[in-house]
């Protein structure tokens, strides 16, 4: 008879490297792409464009704070920010013994997403947003806060399904009281010498 449990597949530190490599360059490269591709059209004039009517626009802003513009003033933090979000997930892919593929999948694009911020504060003091929204009102942004924000949903669902989080609870209660009752039998050894 055919095993009916599917054994889950963990990704290797090599895989790991390669898809949050892979997806940091994607998010880096068509955020700094489209960033580019406004401000070479606000140089010539460009101020807004509807994209889908209705629905989406392109209009340049410059924005000095982080997310919904706030905490303007503060670009020098936000960029250290970004490399300590490149260090964690370095960090913890390397590290962490067992973790989901969509952990690897987000981490990947918030790493992409916060250099891709981090590079317009440190070149310009601003953040280049040109995505608006018009069917609600909703702060425009970039490539880069799409990466940010979907790949921190994306993580938070790949850590709370992650193969680290699945631990067979009685076995982990009786490898707990196996250790107990070997150090008090050590203690007690120890005791009657």
């Amino acid at each position: 008879m055919a095993n009916d449990t599917v054994k889950e597949w963990i990704p290797s530190r090599a895989w790991r490297a390669a898809v949050a490599a892979a997806l940091f360059t994607a998010f880096l490269v068509l955020d700094q792409v489209t960033k580019v591709f406004v401000r070479t059209l606000v140089s010539h004039g460009f101020v807004a464009a509807d994209f889908i009517p209705g629905i989406l626009e392109f209009r340049f802003a410059a924005n000095t704070g982080a997310a919904f513009s706030l905490g303007e003033g503060f670009g020098f933090i936000f960029v250290l920010l970004a490399i300590a979000v490149v260090i964690f997930t370095i960090v913890y892919l390397y590290r962490a013994p067992l973790v989901s593929q969509l952990e690897v999948i987000g981490l990947g694009m918030v790493a992409g997403g916060a250099v891709g911020n981090a590079i317009d504060r440190a070149l310009f003091g601003f953040v280049t947003d040109f995505i608006c929204t018009q069917f609600i009102d909703f702060p425009i942004f970039n490539v880069a806060d799409i990466g940010i924000t979907c790949g921190a949903i994306i993580a938070f669902l790949g850590f709370v399904i992650s193969p680290a989080n699945k631990v067979d609870a009685t076995a982990e209660l009786n490898r707990r009281d196996a250790e107990a009752r070997a150090r008090r039998t050590a203690k007690r050894e120890e005791g009657n010498k």
